[in-house]
């Protein structure tokens, strides 16, 4: 399995929202519970007992989001950790669960592909609509994951939904593209875009049904479909754009 590493295509402007994106991940990581900088959280088992009741709080619970009322927490939490006292708009959740992540490792691996990826798509699409397109995926593949599951009450969290997006909107973008990838054990290699993220998506596809995995691979799907729909529209959209402003010259 190749492990993408950088965008072999230098990008003409400083990519900025990239970087916000990255640090806001990781400085929302630092401060959440699910991480062992934030001791004032507790340790051991008022920790874990913590954190459950943080993810259950601002992760994207699906029936929530189907039936827009809040679900109790399960009882086996609640025998173990003590009740639940918060309240929350299960639409918020939509959000906020775009920046928590379960661990260090899942944060690593979600900031490394959008570190890849988020570049090349900022400096193409500009900045603002970069953002706002971010977002929108995060959006789609939360919802997507939701309709298709809409009786779960297992919360999704993580930015992987919102960088499949960008990673279908860089297929279409920047179709001629390298990526720089390590392959195991020590061999580096600049592979086609569409090779890379090619792969990827199809992996997401197989991986489907895994019922022993807790990877939201649907989420995925529909958070890479939603880029590469964008992005075409914004590619149709883009020669007309040019042809208006030649005319009013």
């Amino acid at each position: 399995m190749a492990l993408p590493l950088y965008d072999s295509q230098p990008a003409r402007r400083v990519p900025w929202v990239t970087y916000l994106l990255v640090a806001a991940n990781v400085v929302v990581f630092l401060l959440t519970p699910m991480s062992n900088f934030a001791t004032w959280y507790g340790e051991d088992r008022v920790r874990e007992c913590k954190a459950a009741h943080f993810t259950y709080e601002y992760g994207a619970v699906p029936k929530e989001l189907t039936t827009g009322d809040q679900q109790p927490v399960p009882a086996d939490i609640v025998r173990d950790c003590g009740p639940a006292t918060f309240h929350k708009a299960p639409w918020t959740a939509a959000f906020t669960s775009m920046f928590l992540h379960s661990g260090a490792l899942h944060l690593l691996g979600n900031l490394v592909a959008l570190f890849v990826v988020g570049m090349g798509v900022e400096d193409r699409l500009g900045r603002w609509r970069y953002l706002l397109s971010y977002l929108v995926f995060g959006l789609v593949a939360v919802y997507g994951f939701a309709w298709t599951s809409p009786d779960s009450t297992v919360p999704l969290i993580g930015a992987s939904g919102a960088i499949a997006g960008v990673m279908g909107a860089y297929v279409i973008l920047n179709p001629r593209g390298r990526i720089v990838s390590w392959v195991p054990p020590v061999i580096v290699v600049r592979l086609p875009v569409w090779v890379v993220l090619g792969y990827w998506f199809v992996l997401q596809w197989l991986s489907l049904g895994d019922e022993k995995s807790n990877v939201a691979y649907t989420a995925h799907i529909y958070g890479f479909a939603a880029g590469v729909v964008f992005a075409l529209l914004a590619r149709r959209a883009g020669p007309a754009r040019r042809l208006a402003a030649l005319s009013r010259g």
